[in-house]
């Protein structure tokens, strides 16, 4: 018994010995199948210096034009409003009629005034000159010529002070007639016909604000400007022309652009900012005074800008951006860049690279630094690889 089961594995073990043997042969025929892995190709952009508009997107509010507050200028009793509410008026309008009676009275006082004044210098003027030649000869007193001809110049300076309140009482009589002082929309009416008003009350009667064009005051902060300044002091940034656009507050664009009138001189003090004032046409009426709104506008111009697909920049566990490029014998190397902004689809590289330098933005899922690639440019048909040696082509049909 123990015979026969010592040659049973003896007989087994040289076929199990074959088994792995075989086993082992197939392996290696298939690693040598396999091969080396495929050079992954990547898609690269060739960076370059170009003129960039720097943009910047600031919060602001819409003013009026112009802003007038209508108040009277006399004092009594409105006796009707001759406008509509919410309207557009014209300048000299007339908005509002005030009880003209005892104004009217007044100026045809001064008239009559002035009329005696002027019979008064008549009579004064007259016995001057008869006077004057009977005083040459003596045969009258020479005091009394010059008594007349005095009383004839006090006549001709009361004429001119009749005058004088007759122009007054008639420009207070055109005042109960309150005109539109400037062309624009104006508000509703805080007066009622039959109301008292008087010449040096505080409030208006109405408002008339001109909106076409109109006024968007621009807050930026302080910091902002200041780093400007610095950029255009040092070369390589240029100031553009003040044309700015708008975003509404359901985030839609204004259709018309502006233009920048001024910045002002000092910083508030509560905020921290400077106002920026532009002027925007508004023929539609569509922006109104107080409306909040975003203005768009490019104060300067990098000149050697570097701009980069955002594909192309990560960031690394320390949170630095980094990018690849397309080192010496086409070796994907890693860059550490400083970017300052987004600009569309694009970052502002402002140190790291170089013109010339061919930046990876495409196949970066698994590249590794350091690793062989084979660059295209970006956007190009991928290239088919070739099939690992020992492979079986695909029969034709």
């Amino acid at each position: 018994m123990k015979v026969s089961r010592v040659r049973g594995l003896a007989c087994a073990l040289p076929f199990s010995l074959l088994a792995v043997l075989a086993l082992s042969g197939c392996g290696g025929k298939e690693d040598e199948k396999k091969g080396p892995p495929p050079i992954p190709e990547v898609g690269f952009v060739t960076v370059r210096t170009q003129s960039v508009p720097l943009v910047a997107e600031l919060a602001g509010r819409t003013a009026a034009y112009e802003t007038s507050e209508v108040r009277p200028q006399v004092s009594g009793i409105i006796k009707a409003r001759l406008f509509t509410e919410g309207t557009v008026v014209r300048e000299g309008q007339t908005l509002y009629q005030i009880d003209p009676r005892l104004y009217r009275a007044t100026a045809a006082e001064a008239q009559a005034n002035v009329a005696s004044a002027r019979a008064a210098e008549t009579a004064a003027r007259v016995r001057a000159d008869r006077l004057r030649p009977l005083a040459q000869i003596e045969a009258v007193a020479q005091q009394d010529y010059t008594d007349a001809a005095a009383t004839a110049a006090q006549a001709r300076a009361t004429i001119a002070q009749n005058r004088a309140q007759l122009d007054t009482a008639q420009i207070n009589l055109a005042f109960t007639r309150v005109p539109a002082p400037i062309t624009g929309r104006i508000g509703r009416s805080l007066f009622t016909t039959g109301a008292l008003v008087t010449a040096s009350q505080a409030d208006p009667l109405t408002t008339i604000q001109r909106l076409d064009p109109i006024f968007v005051d621009i807050q930026q902060s302080s910091a902002e400007l200041l780093t400007l300044r610095r950029a255009l002091a040092s070369g390589g940034v240029v100031p553009t022309s003040g044309t700015v656009r708008l975003k509404l507050e359901d985030g839609s664009d204004y259709g018309r652009t502006g233009t920048v009138q001024f910045a002002e001189v000092t910083v508030d003090q509560n905020t921290g900012t400077v106002t920026l004032r532009a002027r925007f046409p508004n023929p539609d009426g569509l922006l109104l005074p107080g409306m909040y709104v975003r203005a768009i506008l490019a104060q300067s111009s990098d000149t050697n800008a570097i701009l980069v697909p955002q594909a192309g920049i990560a960031r690394d566990p320390k949170g630095q951006a980094t990018a690849f490029v397309v080192g010496p014998n086409n070796k994907a190397v890693m860059r550490v860049v400083q970017t300052s902004r987004t600009i569309g689809s694009n970052w502002l590289v402002t140190g790291g690279l170089k013109p010339g330098d061919r930046v990876i933005t495409e196949g970066l899922a698994k590249l590794k630094p350091n690793q062989t690639v084979r660059p295209v440019p970006a956007g190009s048909k991928p290239r088919a690889q070739p099939a690992p040696a020992g492979a079986a082509q695909p029969k034709g049909n």
